[in-house]
């Protein structure tokens, strides 16, 4: 499935046509665009979206011990397979505006991201192993690209591609943030409720003041 046609999106918001193509159909520079050159600790650059992939008290290890970002940057190429149209799997989707990489979303099998134990389960009756429910752990906006509708149309993008690879479920949990509340890009990552609902999404729980469990349904 992974050699499907690129997904085109168009963002009312913006007037934008963005193209989304899984990962495996680019390549690992467009993602390290997407990302930025440099950043700390929080940063798309330093984190090469591996957070939900490490265990929490291995993450903060590797932080103390400063673990260089080119080895994080090594999994996520590893993961993702570039250039490999034909390959059985890859870790997320990229939106392109015209030639630009502009937007990066983690969308899998939830249960591949180990961070996602700590999920708020209460009444929700379900395998937390189960391989068929996905996951979208991470939205990025290229600088320069933000506020033009980048993220709705990943998000969009990504139900598509998680329903077309088998999987029953998607899963965000993304930002609610209080009004008059800043969040900060970083925060951000996760997307906000707003995005999620645009594409389908129905509120699961609400956890925390700031933080909602949203999810679709495929059957």
């Amino acid at each position: 499935m992974n050699g499907s046609p690129p997904h085109h999106e168009a963002d009312s918001s913006s007037n934008a046509a963005y193209v989304v193509r899984p990962a495996n159909q680019a390549s690992f520079q467009d993602l390290q665009t997407v990302f930025g050159p440099r950043g700390g600790e929080g940063s798309a650059h330093y984190c090469q979206c591996q957070r939900f992939k490490t265990a929490s008290a291995l993450w903060w290890q590797e932080h103390s011990s400063r673990v260089p970002v080119p080895a994080r940057a090594r999994r996520l190429y590893d993961e993702s397979r570039f250039g490999e149209p034909e390959a059985p799997c890859t870790s997320g989707i990229l939106a392109f505006l015209g030639p630009e990489p502009v937007g990066w979303c983690r969308v899998g099998p939830r249960s591949t991201f180990v961070r996602l134990g700590r999920v708020p389960w209460a009444g929700r009756a379900e395998d937390k192993a189960d391989d068929r429910v996905w996951a979208i752990v991470c939205l990025i906006t290229r600088a320069g690209y933000r506020r033009r509708g980048v993220t709705y149309a990943l998000a969009r993008a990504a139900v598509t591609f998680a329903r077309e690879r088998g999987a029953r479920a998607l899963e965000g949990y993304p930002m609610s943030p209080e009004p008059g509340k800043e969040v900060t890009w970083g925060e951000l990552a996760v997307g906000k409720q707003s995005i999620f609902a645009a594409a389908g999404f129905s509120e699961v729980t609400h956890p925390t003041l700031r933080r909602v469990v949203m999810r679709i349904e495929f059957s």
